[in-house]
């Protein structure tokens, strides 16, 4: 991920390695991260059971929060890719019965948004 994609608020790729290493401690048994994406400070990271996300807070970035999202509870996703002038793709998802998407991320050119897509689709439509 480019630091310019990043200042716009566009998440990269996120080394599957290092995610089990900083968040190994947050999966239980038989959990396993399938895809993540890192966005300046903050991690979203996609696992065969839910949907983490990782928003540190704060000038220092010491205090975190974890949000843990369970597939069954996501209505509804929609994913937008890039055009000829837009530089980004973005992801929207609902959870339960909100008018409004609960989580919107923008991603850089670089990530396959229809990986992302394929990864919501096999656990919310089981």
């Amino acid at each position: 991920m480019g630091l310019f994609s990043a200042i716009l608020g566009n998440a990269g790729h996120a080394n599957k390695e290092d995610l089990i290493k900083d968040f190994g401690r947050l999966m239980i048994d038989g959990e396993d991260i399938e895809m993540g994406f890192k966005l300046i400070r903050d991690v979203f990271i996609f696992t065969n059971k839910r949907l983490i996300l990782v928003e540190k807070q704060g000038v220092t970035g010491s205090k975190v929060e974890y949000k843990s999202i369970s597939y069954r509870s996501i209505s509804r996703f929609s994913v937008e890719t890039t055009g000829t002038f837009d530089l980004d793709a973005e992801l929207k998802i609902w959870v339960s019965s909100e008018q409004e998407p609960s989580i919107k991320k923008q991603f850089s050119k670089s990530v396959n948004v229809y990986d992302v897509q394929k990864v919501l689709a096999t656990y919310v439509l089981k």
